[in-house]
């Protein structure tokens, strides 16, 4: 699995990619489509405050640092969906923030069919990549809110990867539920600082290229 970021490729022409791009989307629905030349199919970028549902068989795809990202699915029906978050909470209804990003993904996979009873949840994320964040406990936050919320909703998480000191690049198959995952080396990370940095600041108080890749 590349860590590259998405590349346009103009030799490509996806008619479903042209039909994605095209079609009208709900606020924080993710909207950069590509063709991902390394699994040769269509792909979604999923950035922070953004979610993306869908039966198709395409790629769901983000990068995460301290943030968390849900992967949920229907094992029934066959529909599934990913959503990135920064903070468990703040003011606003915005997807950065984790109760809301939630509310969001659930409520666009039961719009489409899915049926709450069978959706089972897959979570990765919550690294401490940047070491001035480490006091901030962000991804230990983020973590302990996904799996409390998750808890809560009687969604079971059949597996996950969370915490620890690494980034990551997370793949969703829609389709079939199945979760691609690439820790990230450090040098690898670096587009990440921006957004881990943002996160920070909203989550303090006011002041007076390595890796395996694993199928989840």
């Amino acid at each position: 699995m590349s860590s590259a970021s998405p590349v346009q490729t103009s030799a490509v022409r996806s008619p479903r990619l042209e039909q994605l791009r095209a079609a009208r989307r709900s606020p924080g629905e993710a909207s950069f489509f590509f063709w991902d030349a390394n699994f040769k199919n269509d792909a979604v970028k999923v950035l922070p405050g953004e979610y993306f549902v869908s039966s198709d068989d395409m790629l769901i795809v983000t990068t995460l640092g301290s943030c968390i990202a849900a992967c949920l699915w229907d094992r029934e029906r066959r529909i599934g969906g990913m959503n990135h978050f920064m903070l468990p909470e703040g003011q606003g209804d915005s997807g950065r923030y984790g109760s809301y990003a939630m509310e969001l993904l659930i409520n666009e996979l039961l719009k489409r069919g899915a049926s709450r009873s069978s959706l089972e949840a897959k979570v990765f994320g919550g690294g401490a990549v940047i070491a001035s964040m480490t006091s901030l406990n962000v991804g230990e936050r983020n973590t302990r809110f996904v799996l409390d919320y998750l808890s809560t909703e009687r969604i079971p998480v059949v597996s996950k990867d969370v915490l620890d000191v690494c980034a990551r690049k997370v793949c969703l198959l829609p389709a079939s539920g199945k979760v691609l995952m690439k820790r990230l080396a450090p040098a690898n990370a670096d587009a990440l600082l921006a957004q881990e940095r943002a996160a920070a600041e909203r989550a303090a108080p006011q002041a007076s290229s390595g890796g395996s890749v694993d199928l989840f």
